[in-house]
């Protein structure tokens, strides 16, 4: 990749039941333009993905949402699913998670139905985002502009709507990461 993350380190906050791919493939990603892209989650030692209509894999927690900072990472990955994003948006510590980071303006990226999240920590007013269509009226209740593009960044706010938009979504993350 052009863009350069070394230095940089990227939280990837997940519950069980993440889209495993919205987790992985950002990570790959991340990792391969030199950032180190940790796994956040209040879930334990591990945590589980969901493939498509099943159980996915399991994946160590490289660090407990009760130690973890907004201040400690220069940006923020909320993969999807139905599961997961639910499940965080009902933990009052992973909202607070996710509104430091709007508090210290760093990039965030939410994808497919990470946009609950964001909901909950009430961050949405004003912004133009996309999402999983289902969820488009929580977000519009939130405040939000919903449309329908593969990719949207409003002022370092990424979203894209579901696995297929990957390329896109991390390539905007990447560069907005890079560009401090």
């Amino acid at each position: 990749m052009a863009e350069t993350l070394t230095g940089k380190r990227v939280a990837l906050l997940v519950a069980d039941g993440f889209e495993q791919v919205e987790l992985t493939e950002p990570k790959r990603a991340l990792e391969q333009a030199g950032a180190t892209a940790q796994i956040v989650s209040p879930a334990g030692d591990r945590v589980k993905g969901w493939q498509h209509t099943d159980w996915g894999d399991a994946f160590d927690v490289d660090v407990p949402l009760d130690s973890a900072s907004a201040s400690d990472f220069h940006a923020l990955v909320l993969p999807g699913g139905v599961m997961n994003p639910d499940a965080l948006r009902q933990n009052e510590k992973a909202v607070n998670f996710v509104r430091g980071f709007f508090d210290q303006n760093k990039p965030v990226a939410a994808i497919c139905h990470g946009g609950w999240t964001l909901a909950e920590a009430d961050v949405l007013q004003g912004r133009r985002v996309t999402s999983y269509p289902s969820i488009q009226t929580d977000l519009k209740n939130a405040g939000a502009v919903w449309v329908d593009e593969e990719v949207v960044d409003d002022n370092g706010l990424i979203t894209s709507r579901n696995p297929n938009d990957l390329p896109a979504f991390t390539a905007k993350l990447i560069e907005k990461i890079a560009a401090g």
